[in-house]
């Protein structure tokens, strides 16, 4: 970030040039390399910056369109911001829709500093579900799993190998704001390995080799962590062989595949299933 962004902290400022230095800064975030460089990255959304600062989450810039002045909850949010030392933006509709790249942008974006829970502070519990990632390519794939595991009640998320960001604004998009609920970690495949050596868990992956039915599996025994693997070639052997159980999901049909978000979806609302029976004795 630019020195002019550094220091314009806990003010409200009003910008109407796509040139203006702050702006280059944010629109920047849509590219991995300034995201990691800067640990931030942009939601779209009042509902979604409003969840975001509920769950403590923290807002470096709040940036909104001349038309969402004056709104009560923007206002509420925009005090919020400043009184946590954040910079506040009134921008053009121009500039909003050149940040989000949109033509029809929302009226209220935020940037936020990314949170990435370490994999050696993940101990699961029994009654606990995870899913794990390996190598998932596509941002929508993985912003509907990451909304799809909040929704079942799991426990987290673990990219394993070389995903894509769950922090680009197309994921961020796709999680409809549970990326700010459902906690993320990442690992090398080794890592990975390692620590499901440690955890205590059953691991339980879908692979083209699997014979046992996706729905005769015991997901009660221990906590769950549910493997599934690339888009186009699956899950490598080196993760297969390691997974306790590999499963298939039976088709009927002609299709002999599933799209990774609904078949990740179809697992982990079985195990939940097998769990919450658990529960109620």
């Amino acid at each position: 970030m630019t020195e002019q962004y550094k220091g314009r902290v806990g003010q409200v400022k009003e910008v109407t040039s796509l040139a203006n230095p702050i702006v280059k800064d944010i629109k920047a975030l849509m590219n991995k390399k300034a995201r990691e460089e800067t640990g931030s990255f942009i939601a779209e959304g009042l509902k979604l910056i409003i969840d975001a600062l509920e769950l403590g989450w923290t807002i470096r810039t709040l940036i909104y369109s001349k038309a969402a002045k004056g709104k009560p909850l923007v206002e509420k949010v925009a005090a919020k911001t400043v009184a946590s030392g954040g910079l506040v933006l009134e921008v053009s509709e121009k500039v909003m829709a050149s940040i989000v790249r949109r033509d029809n942008p929302q009226m209220v974006a935020g940037v936020f500093e990314q949170r990435w829970r370490p994999l050696a502070d993940v101990k699961p519990q029994k009654g606990e579900t995870y899913v794990a990632l390996d190598r998932v390519r596509d941002p929508g794939n993985l912003g509907t799993i990451i909304r799809t595991a909040d929704a079942v009640g799991a426990s987290g998320v673990i990219l394993v190998g070389d995903c894509t960001d769950p922090f680009a604004v197309e994921t961020v998009r796709a999680t409809m704001g549970s990326v700010f609920a459902m906690p993320v970690s990442r690992a090398t495949v080794d890592e990975f390995i390692a620590w499901r050596k440690g955890a205590g868990v059953n691991v339980v992956a879908t692979h083209l080799a699997g014979s046992v039915d996706y729905r005769t599996v015991d997901y009660a025994q221990k906590p769950v962590v549910v493997l599934m693997g690339n888009e186009q070639s699956g899950l490598p052997e080196e993760l297969a062989t390691k997974a306790d159980t590999r499963v298939r999901i039976p088709q009927e049909g002609r299709a002999d595949s599933l799209n990774l978000a609904i078949a990740t979806a179809v697992m982990l609302y079985e195990a939940r299933r097998h769990l919450l029976k658990l529960d109620r004795g």
